[in-house]
């Protein structure tokens, strides 16, 4: 069992990880803006209201814990193919700074397949496409990813492919080498098994994944 902070917790990807989190008897804090609205009740999860990107709601969700799963994540809008986001990096240079001053050594981030480095594994149509629609997101989603890489904390970044609603199924493939990243689709419900496998599961520690079925 581990006390466990989810960044990112009132929807999406960090809402399944909290509750595969209590599912497997962990104790979670679920930090986000909205975190009063999460429609959870459990002995052991605690509702914390906060923004990301403050360092003093960080520091103080931090207290306690063994492990952060950072899934933050926006809605995408028209106005975004345009518009610089900032989002990533800077909640992720709150964190981290945050992490190094209170100890707390273990984070799970979650990306995207077409970050950094796996981008070159996509076909020149998928590249263009997403360069159009997801650019700007993923441009600080690279330097969010920099942000950890250089870090001293023990880090696992996931990048799961195109998301849909699902069950947990606990079939889907965890592809390190970079010869084997490729697109697809996975259920949000399977990433969230996923980080909180690496809670406890060395077997990732400073790789970053591609998450697909």
């Amino acid at each position: 069992m581990a006390n466990i902070l989810i960044i990112g917790a009132s929807k999406g990807i960090g809402l399944e990880a909290v509750k595969r989190g209590l599912a497997c008897g962990h104790i979670v804090r679920a930090f986000a803006r909205s975190a009063e609205r999460i429609a959870i009740g459990h002995r052991n999860l605690e509702k914390r209201k906060g923004d990301a990107r403050s360092s003093t709601d960080v520091a103080s969700a931090l207290d306690g814990m063994d492990a952060v799963i950072q899934a933050i994540g926006v809605s995408v809008t028209p106005d975004m193919l345009l518009k610089r986001t900032t989002l990533f990096s800077a909640s992720t240079r709150v964190l981290l700074d945050a992490m190094g001053k209170t100890g707390v050594k273990r984070l799970i981030c979650v990306t995207g397949f077409g970050a950094a480095d796996s981008r070159s594994r996509m076909g020149h149509l998928q590249r263009t496409a997403f360069r159009l629609f997801l650019g700007r997101i993923y441009d600080d989603k690279d330097v969010q990813e920099s942000l950890i890489r250089n870090s001293d904390l023990d880090w696992v970044i996931a990048r799961p492919v195109i998301l849909r609603n699902g069950p947990r199924t606990g079939r889907y493939q965890v592809l390190v080498d970079p010869r084997q990243w490729r697109g697809g689709v996975i259920s949000r419900a399977n990433v969230a098994d996923f980080l909180i496998n690496q809670v406890e599961d060395d077997s990732c520690l400073r790789k970053t994944p591609v998450l697909t079925t």
